[in-house]
């Protein structure tokens, strides 16, 4: 009886995990591409802003009736609601200025809501806008 032994490769791409307890785990397939985490953290008055917008179009579309309703589903104050929601009186370049501030790296913000309130209770978006760059160096 004769055998021939016939040579068998088979060729995929694997990768390795984490898995539980610190042990690798050999998955068979492309690794998935990494998530690169961005660096710092998006300041707190653009979240105000993105924030306050959000409550004028629920207001608007009739979602929400009014800001004490949106105090109560917020669980602020009445009065809080109406500071973050002031924050739309801003002309709207102020807005996006706001809303594109650069991430905060590391230590404390350097601009904070209270400080835009007075600019943002000025009813001329000129004077708003004059102030900002006095404050703000834009």
């Amino acid at each position: 009886m004769t055998t021939t032994h016939s040579s068998l490769t088979v060729r995929c791409k694997v990768h390795f995990t984490q898995a539980r307890r610190g042990r690798k785990e050999m998955v068979v397939g492309d690794a998935l591409p990494r998530v690169i985490e961005p660096i710092g953290r998006v300041p707190r008055i653009s979240r105000l802003m993105a924030l306050a917008i959000r409550i004028e179009h629920l207001i608007a579309t009739g979602e929400v009736r009014d800001y004490a309703e949106v105090a109560a589903l917020g669980q602020v104050s009445r009065a809080r609601a109406t500071q973050i929601v002031n924050l739309t009186c801003l002309a709207p370049d102020l807005q996006e200025a706001i809303l594109f501030l650069p991430p905060v790296i590391e230590g404390r913000e350097p601009i904070k809501e209270w400080m835009v309130r007075p600019i943002a209770a000025e009813p001329d978006w000129q004077e708003q806008r004059q102030t900002w760059n006095v404050l703000y160096k834009t």
